[in-house]
């Protein structure tokens, strides 16, 4: 079939009739049955292409029962294929004939290849919108039902795709055989087909009708919320969002709410990480009454669930619960029923879960206010910021402006920046780098007078470090900061410091002048380098210490792009040239580097 129909093809558009125009498209219809898959797989993403030059007769005739018959490929042939095809209603001659394309797509959805299925049931579900309500009960209702009754599971799967787009335009009498059929794959012995069923079930809900929902899902939820498979079971949980949407407070009680007390208690960690990654979900869907009678109970047992990540989720959507809490009551509930479990996982033994709190706790602070903020809230983000894990206390730093913003910058000066002085000037160096780190963002979010007043001599202290890590990580810190507060900033504040460190006993120290000016020059301009930065340079390359000169040199090279020409010629090649002879090798051999690179010789 596939030759013949292949063949008819090649000769009436290779165009027996001496037409040379369709000579490409002959050439890509051979390239559909050619040995090479790259040239099969560029033919079919050409097929509009072809069908085009073939016309919506042709292509109905000849193009689809050729690909129908030659659906046994190479998966990448086959994905695109079936991309293809959800494109091609108006190729076939539009919606009334739209049909047409289901038969290539029904076979597609049954391969074994999970990803071609996919995209078959992608085009299947778009041009289920393209048929008629007539059509679709002729034509694509009857595919859903073989591939739902099909010997293999890969057709069963794929069928769980299509019920909800064909239902709610189907006559009632083939409802109810489209809700059996589904209901017949939500007890499938084959645990793939349950897990597609249960993936789709939330979907199927809302397109049925309230009785049904109520009558023919909630227990479909019911069994696969109790399925021996947990990866059936946790997509139960997913689907229960979309059915509690569609229920009554009293029948989400009554009908809902045990099943999902279960799953947030199930013996697979999986379906409890599952309950607290959807928690916020839940909560809007089940509404307020039902949140705090059951949810709240079941969100304290997730916080101290025996697995660390059902800990982590459920530490992750702290701050969104307490959000979406009813405004009446809602400090109570979080002071009694919430906080108590908060202050037990800052303590926690594994660090992602202290790190996922960190991320949302600082947001607490504008739910509960103030007063509540500084008693209760305050000791804890003090114990994270003292966390021996890094991300716990970049998450606290990070997330400093939000409690700035409810217990004002002097409250939060006396309580937590005594902490983070006390982190910087750290025994252990590791300690103060991590701070060092954090600091160009804390600059941002406590502002320029702040920073001047309480953490500008730190940033000092750290460029006399007696580690060089320490000393290098405080540098790159200095040229962060310039770029956040400015020029003039730097120019009166940060400028002169560094430079007095030019006459420092220590030649260590002296070297740290060179590097800040060399990380600093960029970041400050022109003016400032020549003004104030150059002079400073040139003086030093008189130094005593050959490891300060040649790093005169390197520095002169470093700055030489942002000077002019003018400072460059009467100042800079001068001194370039006298370390060039200079009596140590290394001083010479950096001297004449610059001359080269900086075209001064």
């Amino acid at each position: 079939m596939a030759g013949v129909a292949g063949t008819r093809m090649g000769q009436g558009a290779a165009g027996g009739d001496g037409d040379d125009s369709l000579y490409p498209i002959a050439v890509l219809i051979d390239e559909l049955r050619n040995e090479d898959v790259q040239l099969r797989l560029n033919s079919i993403k050409k097929l509009s292409t072809i069908a085009l030059a073939l016309g919506v007769e042709r292509t109905r005739t000849e193009l689809l029962p050729f690909l129908t018959d030659t659906i046994y490929d190479e998966d990448e042939v086959l994905l695109a294929l079936a991309e293809q095809l959800g494109n091609f209603t108006g190729l076939v001659g539009g919606p009334d004939f739209a049909h047409c394309l289901l038969p290539p797509l029904e076979s597609l959805a049954t391969v074994e290849e999970t990803v071609v299925r996919d995209k078959a049931v992608e085009s299947l579900r778009q041009i289920s919108q393209e048929h008629t309500p007539v059509a679709l009960e002729a034509h694509f209702v009857p595919l859903v039902k073989r591939l739902a009754s099909g010997d293999w599971f890969t057709s069963r799967t794929s069928a769980c795709g299509l019920f909800s787009v064909c239902y709610p335009r189907a006559s009632n009498a083939v409802k109810a055989e489209i809700r059996q059929h589904f209901r017949s794959l939500c007890s499938d012995d084959t645990p793939m087909v349950r897990r597609a069923a249960a993936s789709k079930l939330g979907e199927f809900a809302k397109v049925l009708e309230l009785d049904s929902v109520k009558s023919e899902i909630v227990p479909l939820f019911t069994n696969l919320a109790s399925d021996e498979q947990d990866s059936v079971r946790l997509l139960a949980v997913e689907a229960c969002v979309n059915i509690a949407q569609l229920l009554s407070e009293d029948d989400l009680e009554a009908l809902v709410m045990p099943t999902l007390g279960q799953a947030a208690e199930d013996k697979s960690w999986r379906v409890r990480y599952m309950v607290a990654d959807k928690f916020s979900e839940l909560q809007k869907a089940v509404g307020p009454k039902i949140t705090l009678n059951d949810l709240i109970p079941a969100f304290q047992n997730l916080l101290k669930d025996c697995e660390a990540e059902v800990r982590a989720a459920a530490a992750h959507k702290v701050k969104e619960l307490c959000e979406n809490l009813p405004m009446e009551g809602r400090e109570t509930i979080i002071m009694n029923q919430i906080l108590p479990y908060i202050k037990e996982l800052v303590s926690d033994t594994n660090q992602h879960v202290k790190s996922a709190l960190a991320s949302v706790i600082m947001g607490l602070s504008t739910i509960l206010g103030k007063g509540n903020t500084i008693e209760h809230l305050l000791p804890l983000f003090l114990a994270q910021l003292k966390d021996e894990c890094p991300e716990v206390r970049l998450n606290i730093i990070s997330n400093l402006d939000c409690v700035n913003e409810v217990i004002g910058i002097r409250q939060l000066s006396q309580s937590l920046l005594p902490a983070i002085v006390e982190l910087a000037e750290d025994a252990k160096w590791r300690v103060r780098l991590a701070i060092i780190e954090y600091m160009p963002l804390l600059a941002g979010q406590l502002g320029v007078e702040f920073f001047d007043e309480k953490l500008n001599s730190l940033c000092m202290a750290w460029l006399v470090d007696h580690v060089y890590a320490i000393r290098e990580a405080a540098t790159n810190g200095l040229v962060k900061l310039v770029q956040k507060f400015g020029k003039e900033w730097a120019q009166n504040t940060i400028v002169p410091k560094v430079l007095v460190m030019a006459n420092d006993p220590n030649y260590l120290h002296r070297m740290t002048t060179l590097f800040c000016i060399n990380a600093l020059s960029e970041a400050c301009g022109q003016e400032i380098t020549t003004k104030q930065m150059l002079p400073v340079v040139l003086k030093m390359a008189r130094d005593q210490v050959a490891n300060v000169r040649f790093n005169v040199a390197k520095s002169l090279q470093k700055i030489g792009p942002v000077l002019d020409t003018n400072a460059l010629q009467e100042e800079v090649k001068p001194v370039l040239q006298k370390l060039g002879q200079d009596e140590d090798v290394d001083v010479k051999y950096f001297a004449q580097e610059a001359i080269s690179v900086l075209a001064l010789a």
